[in-house]
């Protein structure tokens, strides 16, 4: 009984699959969006938008754990 059976490969692909759409992409989209959300042009944006939209489930899955708020400023008075 060999251990990569049908079975297994088919199982591994899904873990795989899942993961890079679940985890990978989204968490590259994240820090994508952080850093080009003001220079955009508007077809990057459009695109941005569409990802954002394909890739719903996993942005959900990292939002709670993700803190992008701008940091505090320094007032000098």
């Amino acid at each position: 009984m060999p251990i990569l059976n049908d079975t297994t490969i088919a199982l591994l692909l899904y873990v795989v699959l899942g993961g890079t759409y679940l985890l990978v992409v989204p968490l590259a989209l994240y820090f994508w969006l952080q850093k080009r959300w003001y220079v955009a042009s508007s077809f990057e944006r459009a695109f941005l938008y569409f990802l954002v939209f394909f890739f719903f489930p996993g942005m959900l899955v990292l939002a709670p754990f993700l803190n992008f708020r701008p940091k505090r400023r320094e007032i000098n008075a």
